[in-house]
């Protein structure tokens, strides 16, 4: 059943609070201004980069073969990617020869989940309320229930084992006759999983701990399951395939389990993009300074590997100046919000003024984010930057300098020669 809380808020305290909004209305729209500025420099040095890096970049024909000739050469090369290298966990004592071995946690655990709804009062309060359901999930992190709103569901929580991630990564991985440098090996995602083998005395003493814990919680043993999913011999820990299991029973997980999970990288063919140094590689550093160096998973040629990082380069791009715009108006609406909050006495009016408040607050929000991109674009890139001043003088005309009602008197009179012809 879902837990209701209901807060009411004066309305003095609402101007209190929208006066302290202005603060940092001006604060987030000068903080989206920079970005939407930094976003295009960011965009066009990378363009420039990637750019200059495929015209250089050359093809590595035969990368089991050291060639001197292409010493200092951004090259594009495709081979496997091997290790000898045994990786170990030092907390569980598991061990594999492997480019990579990671140990991902779960915690099973009640989760709070909060759904707000408010409306005004005339005379300008405000009653808020709040919708609280509780539901058990597998999370990365465990909860704190001891702030959970619902009395209910508080110190509901709690955890068998707290276990951290871990991840380890060969120090020597070869890539034919080269040695690949961190930063590539680290890229490399042939992930599988692997069984694990862990030591008796090992399990025996994370049983014991796993036991303490779960009479701490719940105040008594748990009672003895009969399952497939349970080794013989320890009933709080489990071993199955890469997975490590605390808790009773894996098939009817409770409040506090605990799952851990194995994986490691395994050799695969890769393709890199790197500049060759003595018998490995290093990132190539562009003219004005952006560093660039790449790997992907199996063979691709030059202008694949281009080719998506440059639509990677503009679906970011994309990302930032649609963020960038949403901030702006964003912190124009905490800057101007004061003026509906002051209006709130009255909220059929309040809202009103509010949605005129909004949408004045959006069209100039996005005027003056095509105005920065514009800028910033004749400062690195004029000629687009001045067709964009040219969309942003056309929108300011139509929305602050009747350009809208000159557009329809224009229109009435091309239909009326229209007509007379």
């Amino acid at each position: 059943m879902a837990y209701t809380k209901t807060t009411k808020t004066s309305y003095g305290s609402r101007v209190k609070s929208s006066c302290a909004g202005i603060g940092g209305g001006f604060i987030l729209f000068i903080g989206a201004t920079i970005l939407l500025w930094w976003n295009e420099g960011r965009a066009v040095r990378t363009a420039d980069m990637l750019e200059e890096a495929q015209e250089v970049c050359v093809e590595m024909p035969n990368p089991d073969k050291k060639d001197a000739s292409l010493e200092g050469e951004l090259v594009c090369a495709t081979a496997m990617a091997t290790t000898t290298d045994s990786l170990i966990d030092k907390d569980y004592g598991v061990g594999v020869t492997a480019i990579g071995i990671k140990r991902t946690v779960e915690y099973y655990q009640w989760v709070e989940h909060e759904h707000k709804e408010t409306e005004d009062k005339l005379g300008g309060g405000e009653e808020t309320t709040y919708t609280y359901t509780y539901t058990t999930e597998w999370v990365s992190t465990p909860q704190n229930s001891a702030d959970f709103e619902d009395p209910a569901y508080q110190n509901k929580n709690a955890v068998l084992a707290n276990v951290e991630e871990n991840e380890q990564w060969a120090q020597n991985v070869n890539f034919g006759a080269y040695m690949l440098n961190s930063s590539l090996i680290t890229s490399i995602s042939s992930t599988e999983d692997f069984d694990l083998t862990i030591s008796d005395n090992l399990l025996s003493q994370l049983d014991k701990n796993a036991k303490d814990a779960y009479v701490r919680f719940h105040g008594k043993p748990a009672v003895v399951v009969d399952s497939t999913d349970i080794d013989s011999g320890y009933q709080y820990i489990h071993v199955k395939d890469n997975v490590l299991y605390y808790g009773v029973n894996p098939s009817v997980p409770q409040i506090g389990d605990v799952r851990v999970t194995f994986t490691k990288v395994v050799p695969a063919k890769v393709t890199i993009i790197s500049q060759v140094t003595g018998d490995t590689f290093k990132a190539y550093k562009a003219k004005n300074g952006e560093l660039f160096q790449t790997l992907v998973m199996g063979k691709q040629s030059i202008e694949e590997i281009f080719d998506a990082e440059n639509m990677s380069n503009t679906i970011l791009t994309w990302v930032l100046r649609l963020l960038g715009i949403v901030l702006v108006i964003a912190g124009l609406r905490g800057i101007f919000g004061i003026i509906e909050t002051l209006l709130k006495v009255v909220p059929f009016i309040a809202n009103i003024v509010g949605w005129g408040v909004g949408l004045v607050c959006t069209v100039v929000g996005i005027v003056w984010s095509l105005l920065v991109i514009a800028i910033a674009w004749i400062f690195y890139r004029p000629v687009l930057g001045i067709i964009l001043l040219v969309i942003a003088g056309l929108l300011i005309w139509i929305f602050a300098f009747g350009g809208k009602n000159k557009i329809k008197q224009l229109a009435s009179k091309k239909d009326e020669a229209a007509a007379e012809a």
